[in-house]
């Protein structure tokens, strides 16, 4: 997984592009990007599927926060990413969240 942040200059927002390998992924027809920023929405934001079999999304993040995220795979399965600046547990306690921080 990768993940590149891009900060503009003329706004206080960093560009982040999320990227889920085909090897990450398995055989999935869909990926979700399910966080904070979306209010843990799991349909808000689709992964686009490249031709390579690749997913991708990219979203516009406020400066100087940090946001908890998953990966949502065929609306059942999810996975954290482990090119994330940290993760922290869950409120739940049953599982970790990866953090990004901008």
């Amino acid at each position: 997984m990768s993940i590149k942040k891009k900060y503009l200059k003329k706004k206080a927002v960093c560009k982040v592009t999320f990227k889920m390998p085909k090897e990450m992924t398995g055989p999935v027809n869909t990926v979700h990007l399910v966080g904070d920023f979306n209010d843990w929405d799991t349909h808000a934001t689709p992964m686009k599927k490249l031709k390579n079999g690749d997913f991708t999304a990219t979203v516009d993040l406020d400066l100087y926060k940090e946001y908890q995220f998953r990966y949502l795979k065929d609306e059942k399965d999810w996975e954290n990413d482990r090119d994330a600046d940290k993760h922290v547990s869950t409120p739940y306690g049953d599982s970790d969240n990866s953090v990004i921080i901008v």
